[in-house]
């Protein structure tokens, strides 16, 4: 009998979290995964669960049949080929043109514009871009919906219901409880899962410049891995609030059982990455909108991934440094913590600049209409780059929604004024004891390029027409009009597109 509201392909970690998630809600759910052992474990906690209607659905067939029209399935599968495996199989066993089908994947958002021109007629194709990992999901993930605007009104009073809320001053409430969900519809096909893929690349970016604050600690002020931790857990109580910053600390201050040392000092030094941050780095270089301290991040991990390289190069390379400080003097010991705390708030606000600023971009580009303020609220809750900042971020674009660039909101534009001497302190604190920090580095950077009115790009075009004439622009004349120098005693002349 047709009495599910809804049907969850795929019961892996996420799939089935999402699932509980929906019982939890009293939402009558359908489960269907090709591995037998995940069905089974998904009634089992659905039973334990005693909440909701869960139905096991052995086949696809049986899944259609339990579930009301239009029909809504969400696909928890791998990105890429399986997604529209499943699809296929879908259509195959009797999907119709009004059901909807949700790829909640981290799909790259070309693959979901392409499946929506791929099924345009068959189903009504939708995509929602789920953050906050197994936790979130099982509890209260943030969601970025987009696609399909009919499909919408059927599926927001599920999104909005399973999804983190917060309160009125953007702080994270507790399961269960009545607040603003973190669920949101973004736009057209590709959208959400655009904005899901600059959210991956701010945190790549966020957690290199926690490790790098992290680093700093230790390797200039000789600090150990618990005492680290309980600086983060301070920080964490004001304006660096974060998820990331409240994990960081609790595995700093974590000790392993098998060794009685520091857990994080015997976890190999090898980050590994799943592509995310790559394609955020990718895309801002594509677009022109430059997001360099995501790209440092994707960096860093790549060259700790060098391994035996490093090692060898620890070695070989000897370059003089000059820390310039005594770490048994607790006066400097805690100016420098205080310069570190600014320059991590600082670089934390330049990384979410990048992030904002590509997408908005990418939506002018694209006719998206992206909602920054909206984008913003999503993020306060349920997922990993949660953070106090966000809310600062919502109240900024809600104030100017066309403002053209996050620094120059006047809250922003003022703590930049107020903390980036500690913020360069550090950098040439790092640069001077030869401890790497590229990402508190680059962002740094990026707001001193982006404040300067004249770069040394007239130089650049220069060479450019020098050795491969392609024209330059001048300052004494409408920028349209190019022109090209003779470098070998022929007055310039203007060339004609």
């Amino acid at each position: 009998m047709s009495q599910s509201d809804i049907a969850m392909i795929g019961l892996g970690v996420m799939g089935k979290s999402l699932a509980l998630n929906l019982l939890d809600h009293d939402f009558a759910v359908s489960g269907y995964d090709i591995q037998a052992t995940h069905r089974a474990h998904t009634q089992e906690e659905a039973i334990a669960l005693g909440k909701g209607l869960y139905v096991n659905a052995g086949n696809l067939d049986q899944l259609l049949a339990s579930l009301k029209s239009p029909r809504i399935l969400v696909l928890s599968v791998p990105a890429g080929a399986p997604v529209d495996s499943a699809i296929d199989s879908l259509i195959e066993a009797g999907l119709e043109a009004r059901d909807i089908v949700i790829d909640t994947g981290n799909s790259l958002w070309t693959d979901s514009e392409a499946r929506e021109r791929k099924y345009y007629g068959k189903l009504r194709f939708f995509s929602t871009a789920v953050s906050g990992g197994e936790a979130g999901a099982r509890h209260g993930p943030a969601l970025m919906a987009s696609g399909d605007l009919s499909a919408w009104s059927s599926i927001r009073p599920m999104w909005e219901a399973i999804a983190a809320k917060v309160d009125s001053n953007g702080l994270p409430l507790p399961s269960f409880e009545d607040g603003e969900p973190c669920a949101a519809y973004l736009g057209p096909a590709g959208a959400g899962h655009y904005v899901k893929m600059v959210h991956n690349g701010i945190e790549y970016a966020d957690m290199q410049l926690i490790c790098e604050a992290y680093q700093m600690m230790s390797d200039v002020l000789g600090m150990s891995p618990n005492e680290v931790g309980e600086v983060f857990e301070q920080w964490n109580h004001g304006e660096l609030n974060s998820y990331l910053m409240e994990i960081s600390a609790d595995i700093l201050k974590t000790t392993d059982p098998e060794t009685g040392q520091p857990f994080v000092s015997i976890v190999l030094d090898k980050a590994g990455q799943k592509g995310t941050g790559l394609w955020t780095a990718v895309n801002s270089l594509q677009e022109g909108s430059p997001a360099p301290t995501i790209a440092q991040a994707v960096f860093a991990r790549a060259q700790s991934a060098q391994k035996s390289l490093r090692i060898k190069a620890s070695t070989l390379i000897d370059m003089p440094t000059d820390c310039g400080m005594n770490p048994n003097n607790t006066y400097e010991k805690e100016a420098v913590l205080a310069a570190l705390k600014d320059a991590l708030y600082c670089a934390k606000i330049s990384v979410y600049a990048q992030g904002f600023a590509l997408m908005k971009e990418k939506s002018d580009k694209e006719n998206w209409q992206l909602d920054m303020a909206q984008i913003a609220k999503t993020w306060r809750a349920g997922c990993i780059i949660r953070a106090a900042i966000l809310h600062q971020i919502t109240l900024a674009f809600d104030a100017e929604p066309t403002i053209a660039h996050l620094l120059f909101a006047k809250p922003f534009i003022r703590v930049l004024s107020e903390k980036s001497l500690g913020w360069r302190k550090t950098v040439a604190q790092a640069a001077m004891s030869g401890v790497p920090a590229p990402g508190i580095s680059a962002s740094l950077h990026y707001v001193d390029t982006l404040r300067t009115a004249t770069l040394p790009a007239n130089l650049l075009q220069a060479q450019r027409d020098y050795f491969g004439a392609h024209t330059y622009a001048r300052v004494d004349c409408d920028e349209s009009r190019r022109f090209h120098f003779s470098w070998h005693d022929v007055p310039r002349e203007e060339v004609e597109f």
